[in-house]
């Protein structure tokens, strides 16, 4: 039986504006209705599995939960409490399933594979070599010489996969089409299978230390909702290295299952634009875009009209709060600006104006000297943490639904158009009630409307 381990970490800022630390690029639905999370865990249908694990860090915990859950697919969620990279996620989810020692089959969230059924005929293909002890990395077999991925040399043929020569870094342009015009090289993939203790062992033998502070990390796990903590000082005292580095690159039991499945890590915009659908110009686009006299761009407008007049190979995307208009030749300087904005203290580089949280979502929509207005919309059956503002006072109009509220020891329920008004330092909470999602306006008004002037008291949902 094969045991999904799914790698949900990562800020992906190369898609920066849309893709954000705060809601990075696996939790989006780029090329299609689902997110990539979500097309991961579907792509599995083909295989006879069990629950799936999910690594993901502490800050995208409730968006994992909430996507799998949409799609019937929760399975076991581990956080980390600090990122570590590959080759220790991984062994947090090989320690956990030791005693079962299934297959693990780890696949990265955010991840394009346009043919499942070749997906699946590869894992298949890989099955009897992870049992019988190989750890299996799976090559893509290139398209063109792509110097945004690393090379596996494929060294014996043996029928229906070879022995790895060797592992290439990220190749400059000369190299890369030496490697695709020579043959015998694969695309770094990053999906594995490989039986559960036969990593640990391999790990063992090659980085005891992080085999040893995994182990530690989870001689004191505790569950909490749906999710799976590890013990945070151990694990942050975990050396950072990843599977190749680590295991791959120093076995003698690596193989590689060659895979022709239209596959994309969605590195950069180029490549969503490649893996998108386009019109005879060669435009792929998102959105309210009209396009006179252009050709071979991506455009993705989120929330308003984008025209493009004249122009050739760009890419425009726009959000609520930031727009990005680039050569495709230098997408990839998106995560440049992420960079520059994070030193700056900017906040577009982690969060966009319309932030997600467990209970819902707000969007802020206006602000000024001493006022803020957002608009809430709550789930059905949500509620906020009962909590306390020191320096701003809120004011809620009800929308649409109806809206259960508590100040200090007051109780009351306000229907569509009615409101109510939280005064600094009130104790204060709400929740919706009803069955359809709850919408209502807040104004803020103080000296200070920062996030962090927020004092919990307490939360279903186990922030602090």
């Amino acid at each position: 039986m094969i045991t999904p381990v799914i790698m949900a970490g990562g800020s992906g800022t190369r898609l920066w504006p849309l893709s954000r630390a705060g809601h990075p690029k696996q939790f989006l639905a780029l090329n299609g209705d689902k997110t990539m999370l979500q097309q991961t865990a579907e792509r599995l249908s083909g295989l006879a599995t069990t629950e799936s694990i999910t690594i993901c860090n502490e800050e995208h915990r409730f968006f994992v939960a909430e996507q799998l859950r949409e799609i019937d697919a929760l399975g076991k969620i581990i956080l980390e409490p600090v990122g570590r990279n590959t080759a220790p996620a991984i062994a947090l989810a090989a320690l956990i399933e030791k005693e079962e020692d299934p297959l693990l089959l780890v696949l990265a969230a955010d991840h394009v594979i346009a043919d499942q059924d070749a997906f699946t005929d590869a894992v298949l293909t890989a099955v009897p070599l992870a049992e019988a002890g190989k750890l299996v990395t799976f090559g893509i077999i290139p398209s063109e010489p792509h110097t945004g991925y690393g090379y596996i040399e494929a060294g014996e043929p043996v029928e229906g996969y070879y022995s790895v020569a060797s592992f290439k870094e990220k190749p400059d342009a000369a190299t890369a089409a030496e490697y695709v015009n020579h043959g015998g090289y694969f695309w770094n993939s990053g999906m594995f299978l490989f039986k559960a203790r036969h990593y640990l062992k391999e790990l063992e033998t090659h980085r005891p230390d992080i085999a040893v502070a995994c182990d530690g990390a989870l001689a004191n796990v505790s569950h909490d909702l749906d999710f799976i903590r590890v013990d945070v000082e151990a694990f942050a005292a975990c050396p950072d290295d990843s599977i190749d580095y680590a295991v791959m690159e120093k076995t003698s039991d690596a193989v590689v299952v060659p895979m022709d499945a239209g596959w994309s890590d969605i590195g950069s915009w180029t490549s969503l634009w490649d893996v998108s659908d386009k019109d005879d110009s060669g435009n792929a686009t998102a959105g309210d875009v009209k396009l006179i006299d252009t050709r071979n761009s991506f455009v993705w407008a989120d929330d308003k009209l984008v025209a493009l007049i004249g122009l050739d190979d760009v890419v425009v995307v726009s959000t609520k709060d930031a727009t990005l208009i680039a050569h495709k030749q230098r997408v990839q300087e998106a995560k440049a600006i992420a960079s520059q904005l994070k030193s700056e203290g900017r906040s577009e580089w982690q969060l966009h104006r319309e932030v997600y949280r467990p209970w819902g979502r707000y969007d802020s929509v206006d602000h000024g000297d001493r006022y803020q207005v957002k608009r809430i919309t709550v789930k059905p059956g949500a509620r906020l943490s009962i909590q306390m503002h020191h320096h701003r006072a809120e004011h809620w109009i009800v929308v649409s639904g109806a809206a259960k509220v508590g100040k200090d020891d007051q109780e009351m329920v306000i229907a569509e158009n009615q409101s109510v008004y939280i005064p600094v330092g009130c104790k204060h909470w709400l929740e919706n009630p009803g069955k359809i999602p709850l919408e209502l306006i807040e104004v803020q008004s103080g000296a200070y409307l920062g996030e962090d002037d927020i004092v919990r008291f307490s939360d279903v949902y186990g922030r602090t």
